[in-house]
């Protein structure tokens, strides 16, 4: 979707956008910026206790946050942050493979930036590469008042 250009309006490392998380669910969860490329945001988040449901396996609504907080601060990259603010409108998740320990990785990149919304599909691998979480992200462009 890049056309081999930058996608976001705005430059940012992953530590400018690791301190917009601070003291929120992304900062409980763990959840780490760690790569801007030119049309997609990467995250970590560990697999521990505090991800897991009572099987021991990383919870799917932990999927769905790390999911939500990459394609939201992919989103809001997208747009001018002066005049406007990108919220979730819908996501879903099919989860396809259990993780008990470690780090998974989202890869958040845009199926659609329209002027209104945005649609990004969210992509989580485990250590070894395979793929644990699908999930497509609707965010709603909204005007700031």
């Amino acid at each position: 979707m890049s056309n081999g250009r930058p996608i976001w309006r705005l430059h940012v490392t992953p530590e400018q956008l690791q301190e917009r998380s601070r003291a929120t669910l992304a900062e409980h969860l763990g959840i780490r910026v760690t790569e801007v490329g030119d049309s997609y945001l990467r995250a970590t988040m560990p697999v521990s206790s505090h991800t897991h449901q009572p099987q021991g396996i990383l919870h799917g609504g932990a999927s769905v946050a790390l999911a939500e907080t990459v394609g939201s601060l992919a989103a809001n990259l997208c747009v001018d942050l002066e005049k406007f603010v990108c919220v979730g409108q819908e996501i879903n998740a099919n989860h396809l493979r259990p993780v008990s320990s470690g780090l998974v990785t989202g890869t958040a990149r845009p199926f659609h930036i329209g002027a209104r919304s945005q649609v990004w599909g969210i992509e989580i691998h485990n250590e070894d590469g395979k793929l644990v979480c699908i999930s497509r992200l609707t965010m709603a462009v909204v005007e700031r008042k």
